[in-house]
C-alpha cells in the first residue's frame, strides 16, 4: 500500500509516519512545505490512501490561511482527479471550522472542498475536526499551550497564563495516531459526516499549569505522579520529552556511613516507596520490626541473609539471598528482621515499602533478630 502524508514534517506527521512504520507499513510518500512539487504529481498518481495533515495556523499573514489550508488543498484534489485516482482522502480539520475567525473559515472551506471533491468522484472522504493536540515534538512558544508550558517550565522559563479557569479540549498525540491508522485499516470512528478521536479531555488551564510545575518538582520529592489517571500519564510523558538533553539525570541524596549507604529512589502516596540499599561485606542492617508498614526486598548484587523472628518467639528463619538469583522476600509485619552481606563485595538491595517513610510516624521498632 502506499500511503501519501502531507504536513508530513510537522506535530502529527512525524508521529503518523514513525508509527506506520512500527506497525510494518513501508512505502510512504513524505510531502512537506519543502518536497518539490513535481513530486506531488507521482504521489497523487500512485497513492491508495492520503493523510492530509498539511495547513497553516499561524501565518504572518490572514492570506496564508486560504492559500494553505485551501488553495494546497485544491491542488491535492485536482492532481487526484487528474489521475483518476478515487482512493480514500482523510483530511486534518480543526474545532474551529465550527467559528467565524479567519482560522475556522479557511478550516471549513477546506473541508467543502474535501466533501464536494467526494461526491464528485466518489472518493471515501474522512474528516477530522481535532481540539487542541498535545504530546511529544510539538512546537513550543507557536500555537500550543501545552507544549510551550512543558518547554518553558522544564528551561526555567516564565510562562503566562491569562484566565487559568479556560477549559481546553484535549486529544494526545498517540490517540491521533491510533486513530488515524484505524481509519486507513477501515475503522475509523465515524459520527455523522465527521470523524473523532475517542478520547478527549477536558481541563482547565490553569490545572495543567499546575501539573506540569508538579512534574518538575517531582524530582527533588524522589516522586511520581499518579500513573492510574490517564491524562496525568500521558502530559508527565509529554512532559518529559522537553526536558534539557544535559538534565535528563539528576541526583538523588545518598545517606552514607561506614556500613554502606541507603538511598531514595521514588516515592508516591499510593504505591509505596522504592529505595537503594547498599552494605558493605560483613554489615548487618535492620534489627527492628513494623505494626503496619511492610517491604520487599530484592538482591541484586552480591550475596547475603535476610534472618527473622516473631517478636514474641524465639525461633530464628533464615533467606539466602544473592544477586544470581531474582528472588523477592516479603517482610511481614511483626517480625523483627535484618539483612546481612555474606560476600567480599558490596550487596545491594532494592527495597520496595508500601508507604513513604514518614519521621512523625516511622513505625519502625528496634528489637535484635
Amino acid at each position: 500500500m502506499n500511503i501519501l502524508v502531507t504536513g508530513a514534517r510537522g506535530f502529527i506527521g512525524k508521529n503518523l509516519i514513525a508509527e506506520l512504520r512500527n506497525r510494518g507499513y513501508k512505502n510512504i510518500f513524505e510531502y512537506d512545505k519543502e518536497t518539490d512539487l513535481a513530486l506531488l504529481d507521482k504521489y497523487c498518481k500512485e497513492a491508495n490512501y492520503v493523510f492530509h495533515l498539511a495547513g497553516v495556523n499561524r501565518p504572518k499573514e490572514q492570506s496564508e490561511f486560504t492559500e494553505g489550508n485551501v488553495g494546497f488543498t485544491s491542488i491535492l484534489l485536482d492532481t487526484f482527479k487528474k489521475h483518476n485516482n478515487t482512493c480514500p482522502v482523510m483530511i486534518a480539520s480543526s474545532i474551529q471550522a465550527e467559528l467565524d475567525n479567519p482560522y475556522g473559515k479557511s478550516k471549513r472551506a477546506g473541508e467543502e472542498l474535501l466533501f464536494a471533491h467526494g461526491k464528485e468522484t466518489g472518493t471515501e472522504v474522512l474528516v477530522y475536526r481535532f481540539p487542541n493536540v498535545f504530546g511529544k515534538w510539538c512546537r513550543p512558544n507557536y500555537n500550543s499551550a501545552v507544549a510551550t508550558f512543558c518547554h518553558n517550565i522544564a528551561h526555567d522559563l516564565p510562562i503566562q497564563v491569562n484566565d487559568p479557569s479556560v477549559v481546553m479540549n484535549l486529544v494526545y498525540i498517540d490517540d491521533v495516531v491510533d486513530e488515524l491508522i484505524n481509519a486507513l485499516e477501515g475503522n475509523e470512528n465515524k459520527v455523522n459526516s465527521f470523524c473523532e478521536v475517542p478520547v478527549v479531555y477536558a481541563i482547565t488551564l490553569g490545572k495543567i499549569a499546575d501539573l506540569i510545575y508538579s512534574f518538575k518538582k517531582s524530582r527533588e520529592e524522589q516522586s511520581v505522579p499518579d500513573m492510574s489517571n490517564a491524562f496525568i500519564k500521558k502530559l508527565y510523558s509529554t512532559y518529559l520529552s522537553y526536558l534539557p538533553e544535559d538534565q535528563f539525570g539528576y541526583d538523588l541524596k545518598m545517606n552514607v556511613d561506614q556500613r554502606g549507604s541507603f538511598t531514595e529512589f521514588i516515592k508516591t502516596p499510593d504505591r509505596g516507596q522504592v529505595s537503594v540499599n547498599i552494605s558493605k561485606p560483613g554489615i548487618t542492617k535492620g534489627n527492628h520490626w513494623h505494626h503496619t508498614k511492610n517491604e520487599k526486598f530484592l538482591v541484586v548484587s552480591g550475596k547475603g541473609v535476610i534472618r527473622f523472628r516473631k517478636i514474641d518467639c524465639d525461633e530464628i528463619i533464615e533467606y539466602f539471598v544473592s544477586g544470581d538469583k531474582m528472588e523477592v522476600v516479603d517482610i511481614p509485619i511483626g517480625y523483627t528482621h535484618n539483612i546481612q552481606n555474606l560476600g567480599n563485595t558490596d550487596m545491594v538491595t532494592i527495597m520496595w515499602a508500601n508507604e513513604p517513610f514518614d519521621p512523625e510516624k516511622p513505625d519502625t521498632y528496634f528489637l535484635e533478630v
